[in-house]
């Protein structure tokens, strides 16, 4: 694990002279309010050791001469190191990832890194059609390695980190160069590489869209559909709260309450009844009942608004369109044994046919020519 600058430097130097590198990444976001890079896993071609270190690769499995020996390290994002050095020699590389879409996000807010160049190991799997495409299902396809299980929900920002979590976390990385190898190859058989050429960029350039938070609509978890009027209001005041006291203590919002617990406060509330959490502290109680409370006296005019919307029924010419662009998908994917949602999911089709002119920007090449759609 890396937590110095000499070791940093040596590191660096071998990106350098990479082609790629993978990279994996783990957070706290089970653990802390705001969550926030806590390692950084990479893999890098070769057989040498950064600093003397010797716990590092070959980690390929006999037989698969298309894989190439790996050195595997932990950066730790928290120690107390300057990591431009590292970030500028990744952003010159190109990127193998597993679901990309998760960790380029956490790069760009740990260490403000925008990729150039990605590969994106899911996405070169579900292009050759593979149904089973988690981490742990391709290394026991191509290598005939099981992945030990656990450690998932560990808090990732402790330290010092138990050798048991350092090991799960570099096995997120530790496989990626050669497999990438093996998917690779087959693409080129396939005559798809361009194809996944084609989804890694739209994977960065979707991962750079910062994503907009209606703050006035977030209280709305899962099920509060069903509530309206003075329930509605509750929640809102209740969810409030929990976010609140989740902040003062950075935890997790479900650390305070469930969601479905904040349904059943809004609704006992509403009906009168005053739920009674007994882990609450004497403070959090009354806290949560006056929130609660100050909610119930709000007049009619300052409660939620439904969100509900009528929608409008599509006209006959797109239904007509959606239904076309269904069919020419659906034959597509039994011809070339793809997931039909991978080539375009449902809703996309429907928007295509309600307006062509947005298909560009949802499609990338491979899709619209399976489509049939000119841009």
């Amino acid at each position: 694990m890396i937590t110095d600058a000499a070791r940093l430097v040596s590191l660096v130097q071998q990106i350098e002279s990479a082609d790629r590198v993978a990279v994996d990444t783990e957070a706290d976001s089970l653990h802390s309010y705001r969550e926030k890079l806590c390692l950084l896993q990479i893999s890098v071609p070769g057989t040498g050791a950064v600093g003397g270190v010797t716990d590092a690769g070959p980690h390929v499995s006999p037989g698969h001469e298309s894989a190439r020996a790996v050195c595997d390290y932990i950066v730790d994002p928290l120690a107390n190191i300057d990591l431009e050095p590292f970030r500028r020699a990744l952003e010159a590389k190109e990127i193998v990832l597993h679901g990309a879409d998760y960790d380029l996000r956490m790069l760009r807010r740990g260490l403000d890194f925008v990729a150039r160049r990605i590969l994106d190991t899911l996405i070169a799997a579900r292009l050759l059609g593979i149904r089973e495409f988690s981490l742990a299902a391709l290394v026991k396809r191509y290598f005939g390695l099981e992945l030990p299980k656990g450690s998932q929900r560990a808090n990732w920002a402790r330290r010092p980190l138990p050798a048991r979590m350092a090991e799960y976390a570099i096995n997120d990385a530790r496989y990626l160069l050669p497999l990438a190898e093996e998917l690779e190859a087959e693409l080129i058989r396939n005559c798809r590489i361009d194809w996944l050429r084609q989804s890694c960029q739209r994977a960065i350039e979707q991962a750079a869209v910062q994503r907009v938070r209606d703050e006035d609509e977030l209280w709305r978890v899962r099920g509060s559909g069903s509530l309206r009027g003075r329930q509605a209001a509750v929640l809102r005041a209740v969810w409030q709260w929990r976010e609140k006291e989740a902040k003062a203590i950075d935890r997790p919002p479900f650390h305070i309450l469930q969601n479905h617990e904040l349904l059943d406060a809004a609704v006992a509330f509403s009906a009168g009844d005053v739920p009674d959490y007994r882990h609450f502290s004497s403070r959090r109680r009354q806290a949560f009942r006056e929130a609660a409370q100050g909610a119930m006296q709000l007049p009619e005019s300052e409660w939620p608004v439904s969100r509900r919307r009528i929608g409008r029924r599509p006209d006959p010419e797109t239904v007509r369109g959606a239904d076309e662009l269904r069919r020419r998908r659906d034959q597509a994917a039994r011809q070339l044994n793809l997931d039909p949602a991978f080539i375009a999911p449902r809703s996309t089709l429907e928007a295509v046919a309600a307006n062509q002119m947005c298909a560009a920007s949802l499609l990338v090449p491979w899709q619209l020519e399976l489509l049939g759609i000119t841009a």
